[in-house]
């Protein structure tokens, strides 16, 4: 996968390629910082892996990082795509749902990019706010992208869309049905024009804009429909005149047994019924309000992702003050999330897809990963003049090994 990179990154006497596995290397085994490269210093395993009989010190990457530059990290991106189109393949999927979302990453005062944003816990810190897309079928994040913290998330999405729709085109032999869950930052015209034009099926959540009518609506609704025990719904045609068009809109009612924090209550009915937490999705999906509803819980998945990229992959690390080997980190630490999705696709079971649209394979965060066969003891052994990994007597541990190894040489 990494064939070719060595014309398309920084040069080093160690090679682009085998830093390039060192760096995955360091995220998959749990490193949080660059200078955490010095704890795997004489670990055969990782010297095997990227081809080096001595590994570089935390200086030397550090300086291989800060020569990165806009066109390297476009070329790193590409090794992703090639990734996760493999994958895809492999899947034999129809239909793709795509769940494109940001994700602030706090920044220190002097780093090159950063600003001052949306950051809601650390308001006057600079940050970047990054955007990935993440699919919910095979559980890989398809494409990042890298952006200062005060851009808006749907305003500066339409061109990461077209990026998105173009690698689809160039890794895929025939593209699947598209389907794409989103938040309401995401409810702008020109976003909307781009999927109807790709023909993307969306459900978007809709704010609740005066200019919009919509919270003078609800109170003429007589008839909710049941979603489940606490969940009710309506769906009507709303017209904007602001974009000229009319769109498919479900307002759905929770019901909760307090006041909440954010009053979604709107002053719409007398407290004594019960507080409920309005909220609404705009689609063009031909399925029931019932439906709708699941599909979009299933955004939280999304959420997952992010934190175990954050948690465990060092995807909110910035190594350097420079923007573009920050970017770089960030597709690093993609490509390992995704490289351990692989693995794992390639040795457990298919299941059958739900409403939420979970994956098709039951994936393991990296922390189990680790705990059951990465950051485990072993003893390298040469009986016979053939090297392998000796890693004890555990019949259950044996057994994970060998399913890798088999699924592996298949």
């Amino acid at each position: 996968m990494l064939k070719g990179v060595e014309q398309v990154v920084p040069v080093s006497d160690f090679g682009a390629a085998r830093l390039s596995l060192r760096v995955l290397a360091l995220l998959i085994a749990g490193a949080l910082r660059v200078r955490h490269v010095e704890y795997l210093r004489g670990d055969p395993l990782v010297e095997r892996l990227c081809g080096l009989g001595r590994l570089p010190s935390w200086h030397t990457l550090g300086r291989w990082l800060r020569g990165f530059d806009a066109g390297w990290v476009k070329a790193l991106l590409e090794v992703n795509e090639r990734l996760v189109g493999d994958v895809i393949e492999r899947s034999g999927l129809r239909r793709l749902t795509l769940d494109v979302d940001g994700s602030v990453v706090s920044t220190g005062l002097k780093i090159e990019g950063a600003r001052r944003g949306f950051n809601p816990h650390r308001r006057k810190v600079p940050s970047y706010y990054p955007i990935t897309v993440y699919e919910a079928n095979t559980g890989q994040v398809l494409r990042v992208g890298n952006r200062a913290g005060n851009v808006h998330d749907g305003k500066a999405s339409v061109s990461f869309l077209d990026e998105l729709f173009d690698q689809l085109d160039a890794t895929l032999e025939r593209r699947p049905v598209l389907e794409m869950r989103r938040d309401g930052a995401f409810f702008r015209e020109d976003v909307i024009d781009v999927l109807d034009a790709e023909g993307v099926q969306y459900a978007i959540k809709v704010p609740f804009y005066r200019w919009l009518g919509l919270k003078e609506r609800i109170p003429e609704c007589r008839y909710w429909a049941r979603v489940d025990a606490t969940v009710e719904c309506f769906e009507q045609w709303l017209p904007v005149p602001a974009w000229s068009r009319r769109m498919r809109v479900v307002v759905y009612r929770k019901r909760v047994h307090h006041r909440t924090a954010k009053n979604y209550q709107l002053d719409l009915f007398d407290p004594d019924n019960g507080y409920f937490e309005y909220s609404a999705v705009v689609t063009n999906k031909e399925v029931t309000g019932r439906t709708l509803w699941f599909f979009m819980c299933g955004r939280g998945t999304h959420e997952k992702v992010y934190g175990e990229l954050k948690g465990a992959f060092a995807f909110d690390c910035v190594p350097t003050q420079r923007y573009a080997a920050n970017s770089a980190w960030q597709v690093f630490s993609v490509i390992a999330f995704n490289l351990m999705r692989a693995l794992q696709a390639g040795t457990s079971e298919r299941r059958s897809m739900n409403r939420k649209r979970r994956t098709i394979q039951p994936f393991q965060t990296i922390q189990t990963l680790r705990y059951r066969f990465i950051n485990r003891a072993g003893l390298l052994i040469k009986p016979n003049g053939r090297q392998i990994l000796d890693v004890g007597n555990n019949p259950m541990v044996r057994k994970r090994f060998q399913a890798i190894e088999n699924a592996l040489s298949s």
